[in-house]
């Protein structure tokens, strides 16, 4: 390692540090923002792709896009990996964000089902596969960015912003909908054109955040990795992450019950308010975006306090309380009477979640070393994510269209109980990280 490069790292004040942050952040923001536009709007434009009488069937058709935009976000993990592992984390970053803002452009241009048939959805569907490929390269290389940018002290706290924004995405789509729903448009005019906005909106956002990206430090990790010329062309290849077997498997487990709870509590969520708990649209998004913003700082505090603890204590608190609770919670939620008493419940869940979220990406970014760290992060957390985050709301609607719900609640019990397994049997990766040898 070089002495100008030590001097590099020493350099970094932590004004850069922050900036860095901040400037990674809010593309990650940005990313998510687009992403969940899709799943807020959704009550509103199925009907204009897919024409036919049963809600829950067209709902079930936009989840099924949905879940398809998951199967691209593998490829995106590697993609992306293997650029950000080999040319560097801010490039990947930069062209992510391009690749998204082309995907939301795409939706708020493409005419209905009665204007151009089939070509209607075809198109929602390739929009949805751009997003997925984005969103997909999205996670490894933020987690791994924020996490380099990161002091050692300091790792957990910084790098659970990256949920902060991924969360904040969705609390901007939830907000611009509150707006729409109650003060500018009526209920007809959202699902004949309103929807379209927030597609709009978010293409312009991604310019903003392509401009912020473009003007990011790259991470000392990478650069130094980087002068090591002898292991260069290993960078970011495949071969090179099979070397760490276990570190795969454990992010493939440690993944498992979080993404589900997480996307069954997020995404999902509205569309449970309004078709088994019977609350009206309305209401659904107001409770959603509250406990959505309640959760979003609730982040960092996790973070904070991994920092101090250890990864592990958090991860089992949520593998425990997960596994006993979810069962009750979602019963409970779906015999709620009052908006309010559903607000409790999903909060309780949301407390129980943040054990995971809040510190799943610097976890995954201490278990690889530089050279394949954004492919370890990104690609076997979206193989994970892709599988069982991106069903989850298809099985959902699948075991409610079928009377058979509870079989939804039993499944994310048994998920979040393998991923209690392996944290049971992992070490605490804040004594054990591979950032440490960077």
């Amino acid at each position: 390692m070089s002495h100008s490069n030590q001097k590099l790292d020493s350099e970094l004040t932590v004004k850069d540090r922050v900036k860095a942050i901040i400037g990674g952040s809010i593309g990650n923001l940005v990313e998510w923002y687009d992403w969940y536009a899709y799943a807020a709007f959704a009550i509103y434009f199925s009907s204009s792709f897919f024409p036919t009488g049963d809600r829950t069937a067209q709902l079930l058709n936009t989840a099924g896009i949905f879940a398809v935009g998951f199967l691209m976000r593998p490829i995106g993990g590697w993609l992306f990996g293997t650029i950000a592992d080999k040319i560097g984390r801010k490039r990947a970053m930069t062209l992510s964000v391009l690749l998204m803002s082309f995907g939301s452009l795409l939706i708020a241009l493409t005419p209905t089902y009665e204007t151009i048939g089939v070509l209607a959805p075809a198109l929602l569907l390739i929009a949805r596969l751009l997003q997925g490929l984005s969103v997909g390269g999205e996670y490894g290389v933020s987690a791994t960015y924020l996490s380099e940018m990161a002091t050692a002290d300091r790792r957990g706290f910084y790098s659970s912003f990256q949920y902060v924004t991924l969360i904040g995405g969705q609390l901007i789509a939830l907000g611009i909908l509150l707006i729409l729903q109650k003060l500018l448009l009526t209920d007809e005019q959202l699902s004949a054109w309103g929807w379209r906005i927030p597609f709009v909106i978010g293409a312009i956002l991604s310019i903003i955040a392509l401009y912020l990206r473009k003007n990011l430090h790259e991470t000392d990790a990478f650069e130094k990795n980087n002068d090591a010329s002898d292991k260069k062309e290993n960078n970011g290849t495949i071969k090179q992450l099979l070397k760490y077997p276990k570190s795969i498997l454990t992010v493939v487990g440690l993944t498992m019950g979080g993404t589900l709870a997480f996307n069954t509590y997020t995404t999902y969520m509205q569309k449970f308010l309004v078709n088994t708990v019977n609350l009206t649209k309305e209401e659904a998004t107001f409770i959603s975006f509250l406990s959505l913003l309640i959760f979003a700082c609730l982040q960092p505090l996790f973070g904070l306090l991994s920092d101090k603890i250890g990864r592990r204590p958090l991860l089992l608190g949520f593998g425990i309380l997960g596994t006993l609770c979810t069962v009750p919670l979602l019963t409970g939620l779906a015999n709620v009477t009052s908006m309010w008493g559903a607000f409790a419940y999903l909060m309780v869940a949301l407390i129980i979640v943040s054990g995971y979220t809040s510190i799943n990406a610097v976890v995954k970014a201490e278990l690889f070393p530089a050279e394949i760290r954004a492919l370890g992060v990104g690609l076997p957390y979206a193989l994970t994510v892709c599988i069982f985050g991106g069903s989850a709301e298809y099985l959902a609607l699948l075991a409610k269209q079928h009377d058979v719900e509870y079989y939804f609640y039993w499944y994310i019990t048994g998920c979040i109980a393998f991923s209690l397994i392996v944290y049971l049997f992992m070490k605490d990766t804040k004594e054990n990280s591979m950032l440490n040898k960077d």
